[in-house]
């Protein structure tokens, strides 16, 4: 672990590494940035413009199929992903073996971080499609002397028959697809007892930093640790869960140059304020990103060090929601993250999807709500959740109840807020 003078000593030393590379091989990042290297970090603040993804999304459309952000020949390049495009044209994202090994590593202290060691066996619920999920955790853990096991490609039913024939010890999955493999198991008889998972690493979502949600995991598989870590196709694997303090998430800074900036002034904000997520890859030459604005909303911890002995950045509560998620009904402020929260404190919500529209001129929401089978009164479940609404944020939000098995499943990042016309 580094002291705070040595970790940006490194940082700035990494910096200069990166614009000796990037200039003048990199088109992309030789047209945005000054010719020479920064002198502090307070200079690569004030000089280094911004990169959004709609910069890199422009630049992919004008220079198909990959843009120019990148700094060899494309021959060099043996890695190509994707991102899932849920907010708009996907991504493509190529990778040298230089890099790709580095963002390997990384993955490497994610699965140390959180307790995983040589000899588990790491189970991968998740098609192995262009989505980089987690493929960069699979080769980790086959680096760290894991047995890893690929679930594309299987139904739920038979991922967990897997699971509990092979002994599996780390799962692998979005919070999501946690609690839907539990529900499998229950739809089908499979009895989750035996099971031996004693770690669930979730991504993808911010479920395995909500208390709730946490709880509500473990609880269905019977005590295992939900861990939480955080990522982008595009920028890498950034972080893992505090040792320490769960519900916190460090950034690797040796790997990644964060920062936290108000999304409307693009000014930094101060220790214990939350503001927008800006990361700069310290170590992905082949298809770097700088100041990169990835429009997550992160609370930064007002002090450091960190009870676990760490100076790297901690995120509180993880990643809080997206710039472009949040709602106003009725002059609050709501994010998907703390609709979560709320509805996870009940057992016999089994799923749910929240419908935002426009009623006489007002942004309005409703909750679609499905009870678990079991459920002994839907309607007092439908009364209990409006009552904490209107307890959490002191709203009225509709619940609606629908019948079990009628909202869709999630394998990936869940997509439950709806907006309608």
């Amino acid at each position: 672990m580094f002291a705070r003078t040595a970790l940006t000593s490194y940082q700035l030393s990494a910096l200069r590494a990166l614009w000796a590379e990037l200039i003048p091989r990199n088109r992309f990042y030789t047209q945005k940035l000054p010719t020479s290297a920064p002198q502090s970090l307070e200079e690569f603040f004030a000089r280094v413009p911004f990169t959004t993804k709609q910069e890199l999304v422009d630049d992919q459309i004008a220079h198909p199929p990959y843009g120019t952000n990148l700094t060899y020949p494309v021959e060099r390049y043996v890695r190509f992903h994707q991102t899932s495009g849920t907010t708009g044209k996907p991504l493509r994202w190529l990778d040298t073996p230089e890099s790709w090994n580095w963002m390997v590593d990384n993955w490497v202290r994610i699965l140390q971080a959180s307790g995983v060691v040589p000899g588990d066996r790491i189970f991968c619920a998740f098609s192995f499609g262009p989505f980089i999920g987690f493929w960069l955790a699979f080769e980790a853990g086959v680096k760290m002397g894991c047995l890893c096991i690929p679930g594309g490609g299987m139904s739920s039913a038979a991922r967990l028959r897997t699971m509990l024939d092979n002994h599996v010890t780390v799962l692998c999955c979005t919070p999501t697809y946690a609690l839907r493999l539990a529900e499998v198991a229950a739809e089908e008889g499979i009895d989750l007892a035996p099971s031996t998972v004693r770690i669930i690493l979730g991504a993808g979502e911010p479920g395995a930093s909500i208390p709730a949600t946490r709880a509500r995991i473990e609880s269905l598989w019977r005590g295992a640790q939900v861990r939480d870590h955080h990522g982008m196709t595009e920028i890498g694997p950034v972080s893992f869960q505090c040792p320490a303090r769960r519900g916190v998430l460090h950034v690797m800074e040796d790997a990644y140059l964060p920062e936290v900036i108000d999304p409307q002034t693009g000014n930094p904000v101060a220790p214990g304020e939350r503001g927008e997520l800006v990361l700069t890859n310290l170590g992905r030459l082949g298809s770097p990103l700088i100041r990169y604005r990835t429009g997550d909303l992160v609370k930064t911890a007002p002090t450091t060090p960190c009870a676990c002995g760490r100076y790297d950045l901690a995120l509180e509560g993880g990643i809080l929601g997206r710039t472009d998620d949040m709602v106003i009904v009725r002059g609050v402020n709501l994010y998907p993250s703390a609709v979560e929260a709320v509805l996870r404190d009940f057992e016999a919500v089994a799923e749910y999807r929240v419908e935002v529209f426009t009623e006489r001129s007002m942004q309005e929401m409703r909750i679609q709500l499905e009870p678990t089978p079991h459920c002994a009164d839907p309607a007092a479940l439908a009364r209990d959740v409006e009552a904490a609404f209107r307890h959490a944020f002191d709203l009225r939000v509709p619940v609606i109840l629908v019948p079990p098995g009628t909202l869709p499943r999630f394998e990936l990042k869940a997509q439950r807020w709806v907006r309608r016309s």
